[in-house]
């Protein structure tokens, strides 16, 4: 059973996901109590390609009350824990393919540790965006029309 801390519900709208790894995320010691409190926001942020290690950059995870000057920076740059095959599938995605490496939900695993969603993607263009609207609409309205007619 997996408990949610926070999900980035754009990047299906903005983006193709292709396959999706899970990843685990050097924290801190108040980042850890700070995501305990289901604090944290990984709307804009993204995963980078820093010499041979993947970096989530951009995510905020707020600073913990309780810790004075023992405090994190709130949107630091947090090392992905990877298996070096997939580091380098993924690397070599986005620099030969022109790929973006995507979070998508960071939540809670069996054993209690952190965890990330990672997704290989592809941006959509406007007219994408737009027939995956519609495409989403008409499935709403079909289900309207199922229920109405029995």
């Amino acid at each position: 059973m997996v408990k949610l801390i926070a999900e980035n519900r754009r990047a299906r709208y903005d983006y193709f996901l292709d396959d999706a790894v899970e990843a685990g995320i050097a924290l801190t010691g108040t980042e850890v109590k700070s995501l305990r409190m289901g604090k944290a926001n990984i709307a804009e942020s993204y995963a980078a390609v820093e010499g041979n290690e993947i970096m989530l950059v951009n995510a905020d995870i707020p600073p913990y009350a309780k810790a004075n000057r023992f405090n994190h920076e709130p949107r630091r740059p947090r090392k992905l824990l990877l298996k070096r095959r997939e580091i380098d599938k993924m690397i070599g995605a986005v620099q030969r393919e022109g790929r973006t490496i995507i979070p998508i939900k960071l939540y809670w695993n069996d054993k209690g540790m952190a965890k990330l969603e990672l997704a290989l993607a592809k941006g959509k263009k406007l007219h994408d965006k737009r027939a995956t609207e519609a495409d989403r609409d008409w499935k709403r309205e079909q289900g309207r029309i199922m229920r109405d007619r029995g």
